[in-house]
């Protein structure tokens, strides 16, 4: 059985395979050597640390140190993250509703899930878990924070998130089982609304029957608008299948491994169900992965403007490889990067928005100071593009509402309706409305000086 995978930030390839060994770069006698050495620290902590150690504790935690050595999405799963990630492209997991990574001792939230517990009190992408049940989440791995807020469904957790410029936030959260409906729609007037939450085993069926659902209650639809936004990922076949839809034929993606026999082309295969209605793909810094390789194909093929903010730019393939069928957990292995159609990487840069529209004044604030931009790019261990080119750095969004706008409405999804209604060409959409922030496309290039490289 083989799938390909995207989950959260990170990509993968489900193989039936056993655990492999790789000596790399280092001569084998040194690498046994090393092997050797491992085995008499381990020894020497089992008889000499002040209280008795659990021996399978400190493996795994070396394995998870290993395999983090290498980039951000190499890690070693134990075997309830293994089950974890199974459950998760199934549709169904319980817990709390987040996609987490860490990063240098913090870890941040790639994206709240759609109406589960935390999305419902307010958590937002970028935001950073900094205690748990009052104690410090400081230095915690990824698996750690996963098993505090893992319980049974009805108990709660209390979790303290830190946002940039806003005072600490204690929000108390109770697990539930999380449904992912990865598809959702709705008829706005003349236009088509999609709503793709995440990319699962059930999203090319959803979106098809959701098509068809919106084109029988309003036959005359005029264009759509696909929100990606805070999508951290998926199924690369979702992914696909989610593309396909808007496409007639040609390259959706492809992924280049270290080998040239390595090198992997998907293609979209003829029927547009949209029937080559004007489309709009709405994306922001929470929208990874699957989302990307979406909106990479459909503005490669000139068949969507993308609004919104750059995307996150996590563009490496992952390959699962189960430990004894599972049993002892599993690695995850870079193993690819992916690139757009026309040959563009999209690891650590991501993709650009046509119409860049903050949501918010206080979002347009995240853009503008380097320090907080919430990408792959920040990441110190982070793959880099291989194609030479950066992520844009620190800048001001060209678009957004005042302090004073309606945070009820979304401006975003309001801008997607106008390019829609100027039949998606730019040069013939209205001017932003009063109250909002223009900045021109030269002015905002002028603000990314040498100083601006994104950091967290």
């Amino acid at each position: 059985m083989r799938k390909l995978l995207m989950i959260g930030a990170a990509a993968a390839t489900v193989v039936g395979l056993g655990a492999a060994t790789a000596v790399g770069q280092t001569p084998r006698n040194e690498a046994f050597r090393m092997i050797g050495l491992f085995g008499d620290v381990l020894g020497i902590v089992e008889q000499a640390y002040v209280v008795p150690v659990d021996d399978k504790k400190l493996i795994e935690a070396a394995l998870q140190g290993m395999m983090g050595a290498l980039d951000p999405h190499s890690n070693y799963l134990p075997p309830t993250d293994y089950g974890e990630l199974r459950e998760r492209t199934e549709g169904q997991y319980s817990g709390v509703g987040l996609t987490i990574t860490s990063e240098g001792g913090l870890v941040k939230i790639i994206s709240p899930m759609d109406d589960g517990p935390a999305a419902r009190a307010g958590v937002q992408a970028g935001d950073v878990i900094s205690a748990i049940d009052g104690q410090s989440a400081s230095g915690l791995t990824v698996s750690q924070v996963s098993e505090k807020l893992r319980g049974a469904i009805g108990t709660s957790v209390t979790v303290t998130f830190l946002r940039d410029g806003e005072e600490p936030r204690e929000v108390v959260l109770t697990r539930e089982v999380i449904k992912i409906e990865s598809v959702s729609g709705r008829v706005e007037g003349e236009f088509g609304y999609l709503r793709v939450s995440t990319f699962n085993e059930n999203t090319g069926r959803e979106l098809g029957e959701t098509i068809a659902r919106l084109k029988q209650e309003n036959p005359a639809i005029r264009g759509w608008v696909l929100d990606l936004r805070n999508n951290g990922g998926g199924l690369l076949d979702a992914a696909i299948a989610v593309s396909d839809a808007f496409l007639e034929r040609g390259e959706v993606v492809s992924q280049r491994g270290r080998k040239p026999e390595q090198i992997m082309r998907y293609s979209a295969r003829a029927g547009d169900l949209t029937d080559g209605a004007p489309v709009v793909v709405l994306i922001n810094y929470g929208s990874a992965s699957a989302s990307e390789i979406v909106a990479g194909a459909l503005k490669d093929h000139e068949r969507a403007t993308i609004v919104g903010l750059t995307s996150f730019g996590k563009g490496s393939v992952q390959t699962v490889i189960p430990l004894r069928g599972g049993a002892d957990g599993a690695l995850s292995i870079t193993t690819a990067r992916y690139y757009t159609p026309s040959g563009r990487s999209i690891q650590k840069i991501g993709i650009e928005p046509d119409l860049e529209v903050a949501r918010s004044a206080a979002e347009a604030r995240i853009v503008s100071r380097s320090s907080f931009i919430y990408s792959e790019a920040a990441y110190a261990t982070a793959l880099d593009s291989s194609i030479g080119e950066e992520r844009k750095g620190a800048h001001t969004p060209q678009e957004a509402p005042g302090e004073d706008y309606d945070k009820d409405k979304d401006y975003q999804l309001e801008r997607a309706f106008d390019v829609l209604r100027a039949g998606g060409n730019l040069t013939q959409l209205a001017a932003a409305p009063e109250g909002i922030v223009v900045t021109p496309p030269a002015t905002a290039m002028a603000d990314n000086g040498a100083e601006a490289t994104p950091e967290n």
